[in-house]
């Protein structure tokens, strides 16, 4: 299975939300037979107490779980895990087996990212935005070894003015289909209404994340990384690259760097004395 995570905090910006969709976009192709790689995708994180529609993401990631992983129609294809209680400890088990790191914030609202540079120093390869530090490790691998996806900062601005999700999604066929499975109460059916307001935020024109924009980016760049996947040889090239890359990360240089701009501070010479 390709191990497929996305561990941070839950808010609507980081997009566990999109993520979300293509599991169940997944989920959709299994069970109109299409052959995909076998993926366990792992979503983990905890959301602030008063964050209202973080908590019902969360909801909404493990009603979708519960459906999939009982599905015996999807078999071992897919597992859809939302790992609790979130931690340092569980990182150190997470990060080590990650093969696929989700850095999918909306492009412009991702101040730094630092899990996106543990997944690179331990193999993973990035599926990302031009958002944070995902603009230096794409640099430092090669476009080759990262999986680029999603609108600018530029073209969001633009896209803004005249956004519309539900044409988005209408113009779109896998699109439409998530979108069907999520409203038809596939997922909730026991539950009433439950996920409503998850699915009005993907629908919302003034959506500040603008999660449907991507939506047809990301699945392609998830379409190329299961491509990718299915060529060992490429995949282990691609995996050993980005650890190799990931010396620029140093906390030596970081240091280096803040004393030329900001510190300006004389090093001290150490002696054996």
């Amino acid at each position: 299975m390709l191990f497929d995570v996305q561990v941070k905090r839950i808010h609507e910006y980081k997009r566990q939300l999109m993520n979300l969709l293509h599991a169940v976009h997944l989920y959709d192709r299994i069970r109109r037979g299409e052959d995909v790689v076998p993926r366990a995708v792992i979503i983990g994180g905890k959301a602030a107490p008063g964050y209202e529609l973080a908590k019902r993401i969360i909801k909404a990631i493990n009603n979708v779980a519960q459906v999939v992983n009982s599905d015996p129609a999807v078999g071992d294809k897919l597992r859809l895990v939302f790992f609790p209680d979130y931690n340092v400890s569980a990182m150190e088990l997470i990060c080590p087996a990650a093969e696929l790191s989700e850095q999918i914030s909306t492009a412009g609202k991702e101040a730094s990212g630092t899990g996106n540079m543990k997944f690179m120093m331990n193999g993973a390869v990035t599926i990302g935005t031009l958002d944070g530090a995902n603009v230096e490790i794409r640099e430092a691998v090669g476009d080759d070894n990262f999986f680029l996806f999603g609108l600018t900062v530029d073209e969001i601005a633009q896209a803004r003015m005249n956004y519309n999700p539900r044409a988005i999604i209408e113009a779109d066929v896998d699109f439409a289909r998530v979108m069907n499975l999520l409203e038809s109460g596939h997922f909730n059916r026991f539950e009433p209404e439950v996920l409503d307001p998850v699915i009005q935020s993907i629908l919302e024109p003034a959506d500040p994340w603008m999660t449907a924009a991507d939506f047809r980016s990301f699945i392609d760049a998830q379409a190329a990384a299961e491509a990718a996947y299915r060529d060992e040889h490429r995949w282990t090239a691609m995996s050993i690259r980005n650890t190799a890359s990931a010396g620029r990360f140093s906390t030596d240089r970081t240091m280096r760097e803040y004393n030329a701009d900001i510190w300006r501070l004389d090093p001290i010479e150490l002696t054996n004395d």
